[in-house]
């Protein structure tokens, strides 16, 4: 095939693509008044959580298989190119503040390397290879998950991770914004969010984007959530990095027990600034060393230590 006719062939299959369609109505769009501008990206901004609606049996089934993994030591891998690579390395580099995750448990992989969350580093994209060599560094295991991002579901890098994870027998999630893609196809569990052609031509970065990020909201909360990461809505494996989130860590305690500020100084200083441990010494009675292990022998679910305290 010459260049000419392969380009051909990639802007043929692209017009076909939902996330790439054309909008005749909008084509001046440059000509109205910034605030009609803004009105109507934020109109079509307003249809994507509904468009995640209409996914969320086959999220939900995703997510319990991640858990079912990640409570076996597995780990949970993103891996997508430009905007969708950036998506999944802010989601993994949140874990670690907001669930006291190690930073090897969820990780955001990015076609082209770390370089690329701020260059575009050309044909990164388009490398099977690429995605291959790079899981290959982390030595996949059959516990653990790698979510391919791709807003086309047709990015090589996304589809490659896929196949090269699922072959050697991890989970596998495609996660893409267009009906019938191939990552979804290439996937255990495919996740395709249809939010129809963006304001500006092509440009995914945009209902695209937000359609990924609250999956990915989604994904990694809710697996937290069933790995005892929280107690109710509260954080309570927050990692009290500085003095925002020692001031949390505080009021969380206090929420969830409705101690004394004494009382929470106390726990928190017998536990070493564990908030979850602090809850357990307060609501369960008992003292730090005690509070560490029944969270050990419980997985680290707050509640059925609770249950095991001897109060």
């Amino acid at each position: 095939m010459t260049p000419m006719s392969h380009y051909r062939s990639l802007q043929a299959e692209l017009e076909t693509l939902t996330t790439e369609a054309f909008r005749p109505e909008l084509a001046e769009i440059d000509q109205l008044p910034t605030l009609e501008i803004a009105r109507l990206m934020n109109g079509e901004d307003a249809t994507v959580p509904a468009a995640v609606a209409a996914r969320l049996p086959q999220i939900a089934a995703a997510i319990d298989a991640i858990a079912d993994r990640m409570a076996r030591g597995g780990r949970l891998v993103y891996a997508g190119a430009g905007t969708a690579g950036r998506l999944g390395v802010l989601d993994a580099s949140e874990c670690p503040p907001t669930f006291n995750t190690d930073p090897s448990e969820v990780v955001g992989l990015i076609a082209g390397g770390p370089s690329a969350m701020v260059t575009s580093v050309e044909g990164a994209e388009d490398s099977k290879k690429l995605a291959a060599e790079d899981l290959a560094g982390l030595g996949l295991t059959a516990d653990d998950t790698v979510v391919g991002v791709s807003a086309s579901g047709r990015t090589p890098y996304a589809i490659g991770a896929v196949e090269y994870a699922r072959a050697r027998g991890a989970l596998t999630v495609g996660l893409s914004c267009n009906a019938g893609s191939a990552l979804g196809a290439a996937a255990d569990h495919g996740i395709e969010i249809v939010a129809g052609p963006e304001l500006l031509t092509g440009s995914t970065r945009l209902k695209a984007g937000t359609a990924q990020k609250l999956v990915l909201n989604m994904l990694s909360t809710i697996t937290m959530i069933r790995l005892g990461k929280t107690y109710g809505n509260l954080m309570v494996d927050v990692r009290a990095s500085n003095e925002k989130l020692r001031a949390r860590s505080r009021r969380i305690v206090a929420l969830a027990t409705g101690a004394t500020d004494e009382e929470i100084e106390r726990a928190l200083e017998a536990t070493d600034g564990e908030v979850k441990n602090a809850i357990l010494t307060i609501l369960g009675g008992v003292d730090g060393p005690t509070a560490a292990r029944l969270l050990e022998e419980s997985d680290g679910h707050l509640r059925a230590a609770l249950a095991a305290a001897p109060r």
